[in-house]
């Protein structure tokens, strides 16, 4: 039996932390000395991240060793904390609870650890900012909004922190909002989320409609038991595909990527903490957390990795053309997100989310680096016009290249241990290419085939025929080509940023200097963790077969575990052949090539032949045209749904104006007017009219009834 800590209070306490940090700078902030709002929300998220190590160290020290099939396993089981019994009615129970287990453990780890170094950050960033103590109220909110997403027991709790990061993610983005294209930078994002979070919506009526409830612990429940299983089937694949519509919305996946880039538009630090480590990492989440759902049907698995892999691919190819520091990284990020949707899809939800975390170091770091090279060349973004940074911000430059390392996936750096892993896993597993047996009385939902079910309900796999076989070549070749994208454009922005000959003006060179202690040290720390991040996920061919190095090595994988209930049905290692680890081996070293030539051939174009890329852009100019206006895609929606919709407004407006009011209401006011002008002469007064009238009535009564044909 797991173990279940209940009324675990420390949860309360993570999440407090940096509400009471938003509230108090929200409301005495503006009048206090200039440095207090820094201090009150650097140390409201240093408490949650002190409070969130005491919650992981007590889950862990709390965990029970159980024996299956003569094999010793550590289960860390989970806690709970109900901080208010909100709504009871009938059979409907729903309470603003915490739960933590192994995956929130990692999530709240992130968000208060990363988040801790970016507040500390933003000290410097922001120190000039007259509007400092509202960007840090922001912040504490923004924080506080992300923990209740991810600790909670319900998915009310966690719709409640879905739609908090996205009202923060409008107010960080369009923070300087005297700038009109900032502003309207906000407005895109959470509109453009709003069509997310309206299918993420659906999926949960959906999913409440079929079971009850909203509660994590009772859906794992439900879709685990067979009995229930059964009839959660016709609606997993409707419930999931919303749900993850929504997720393609918060975390910028094809078709709603969009808003991410235009997002750079906020003060730097909010790109860290919102584009890296956070909230666009929410979907990957949700889909993990929720894996039991996802993992009933293989067509949502082939759907989610198809997207993830096209997302990965297209935002790698429009990042070969940026020349905004900021704007590379966000189609970079929009790139590793896809990543993560490939590895949920194929159900390597533990690559998945390794990967997030790993990627939360590197890109921190990245924008981080960014935003100190934004400030000491006084604003400026273009990288054509820098270069040579190097010798005057050696720590920037230092930690940007361990950075660019680590996103590349080279070897030691933590980006290789997840990044690797995702396209081993895409290549040797899929959990979408084979499907369980129907249990006896079962009824398929599959659209793939009308042999399957649910793999929590089956005792073995069973191939899938036709033409979803040969998908995980394809999740594969396209992850290899992505990798070597990502490899070349980093070392791009790397080169022309930090190496060769400055191109600033002589009077920005005169004033180009090291960030302050405040924004350097979290370099610096984010820079070690890019680096030894990834050491607890080592590739398998790597790992000793048992023992205590064999469980180090695999400190991340053997945590997580437990989460994926349909382990036994769903495990990707084994499905493959009798030496899976050597797969993954030439996996791991064909990938490694791969981004070393890209980073190669970045060095060649950007510093040894820098006339080539010139040439290259001539020669292809059609295109470099593509890349450059990015497909074209805002422009599609702009004339679609936008000029669709404000069409569509005019239009409603015209029928407003002419129909509804002027013929409907104007027209009953006219009508009504002009019979009361005729009928006010009855009633003038006048006798002899009168005595006319009534002459005229007595005939045309007589006539009536004289004459009734």
């Amino acid at each position: 039996m797991e173990p279940h800590l209940t009324d675990f209070s420390v949860l309360g306490l993570i999440v407090l932390f940096p509400l009471l940090g938003a509230i108090i700078n929200g409301l005495i902030g503006a009048k206090m000395p200039e440095k207090f709002a820094g201090w009150v929300a650097n140390s409201a998220i240093f408490l949650s991240f002190m409070f969130s190590m005491v919650a992981v160290w007590t889950l862990f020290k709390n965990a029970a060793t159980v024996v299956e099939n003569g094999e010793e396993t550590m289960v860390f089981g989970k806690a709970t904390y109900v901080a208010y019994e909100w709504i009871y009615s009938g059979t409907l129970s729903l309470d603003i609870a915490f739960l933590l287990d192994p995956l929130s453990a990692v999530m709240i780890l992130v968000i208060t650890g990363v988040g801790f170094l970016i507040h500390l950050y933003s000290v410097g960033y922001m120190e000039h900012d007259p509007a400092k103590w509202k960007y840090f109220a922001y912040l504490n909110l923004f924080c506080f909004a992300m923990l209740m997403l991810v600790l909670g027991k319900n998915m009310l709790v966690t719709f409640i922190g879905w739609e908090g990061v996205g009202v923060c993610s409008y107010l960080l983005i369009g923070f300087w909002y005297t700038d009109e294209a900032k502003a309207q930078a906000g407005q895109k994002a959470f509109i453009v989320n709003r069509v997310g979070d309206f299918a993420f919506l659906s999926g949960l009526f959906i999913l409440f409609y079929e079971t009850g409830t909203l509660d994590y612990v009772a859906l794992e429940q439900i879709a685990t038991t067979p009995a229930t299983a059964i009839t959660l089937l016709p609606v997993a694949l409707p419930a999931a595909l919303l749900i993850f519509i929504g997720c393609t919305g918060k975390s910028a996946q094809i078709p709603l990527y969009t808003w991410l880039p235009d997002a750079m538009a906020g003060p730097t630090p909010v790109s860290a903490l919102i584009h890296a480590a956070t909230m666009v990492t929410a979907g990957v989440f949700l889909i993990s957390r929720l894996n039991y759902i996802f993992s009933m049907d293989p067509l949502i698995g082939i759907i989610i990795a198809t997207i993830g892999v096209l997302t990965a691919f297209f935002a790698a190819t429009m990042a070969l053309v940026q020349n905004d520091i900021k704007g590379v990284l966000a189609y970079s990020t929009i790139s590793q997100l896809g990543y993560m949707f490939l590895a949920v899809g194929v159900g390597a939800y533990g690559a998945g989310v390794f990967h997030l975390m790993t990627h939360a170091f590197f890109k921190a770091l990245l924008f981080l680096g960014s935003g100190s090279v934004i400030h000491a060349m006084h604003e400026e973004q273009d990288i054509r016009k820098m270069g040579g940074l190097r010798k005057y911000m050696p720590i920037t430059a230092g930690t940007f290249l361990i950075a660019c390392l680590a996103i590349s996936g080279i070897p030691i750096f933590s980006g290789f241990f997840s990044k690797d892993l995702i396209l081993w896993q895409a290549l040797a597993h899929s959990h979408i290419l084979t499907v369980p047996e129907v249990v006896e009385g079962g009824v398929s939902m599959s659209l793939l085939t009308t042999v399957q079910a649910s793999p929590i309900l089956s005792e073995g796999p069973v191939d899938i025929a036709g033409w979803a076989v040969g998908f995980h070549w394809f999740f594969f070749i396209m992850g290899l080509i992505t990798a070597g994208l990502t490899a070349f454009y980093m070392f791009r922005l790397y080169f022309l940023t930090f190496e060769g000959e400055c191109r600033a003006s002589e009077e920005v060179k005169k004033h180009i200097h090291e960030s302050p202690p405040a924004m350097a040290i979290p370099l610096l720390v984010l820079g070690i963790l890019s680096v030894i991040g990834g050491l607890t996920g080592w590739p398998h061919f790597m790992v000793p077969a048992e023992g205590t190095l064999h469980d180090v090595m695999l400190a991340f994988e053997l945590w997580l575990d437990e989460v994926w209930l349909v382990s036994e049905n769903y495990r990707y290692f084994g499905r493959f052949g009798a030496h899976p680890y050597v797969q993954e081996g030439i996996a791991a070293g064909v990938s490694v090539v791969v981004a070393a030539s890209g980073i190669a051939l970045a060095w060649f174009m950007y510093l040894k032949k820098t006339e080539l890329p010139g040439e290259i852009a001539d020669r292809v100019r059609g295109l470099y045209r593509v890349l450059e206006n990015k497909y074209w895609v805002d422009e599609a929606y702009d004339a679609s749904f936008v000029q669709g919709t404000i069409g569509t407004g005019r239009a409603w407006t015209w029928f407003d104006q002419n129909i509804i009011d002027g013929l409907l209401v104007n027209g009953t006011g006219w009508l009504a007017e002009q019979l009361g002008k005729i009928l006010r002469h009855l009633q003038s007064g006048n006798v002899q009219r009168y005595a006319v009238y009534i002459t005229l009535a007595v005939v045309l009564f007589l006539l009536a009834v004289m004459y009734p044909g």
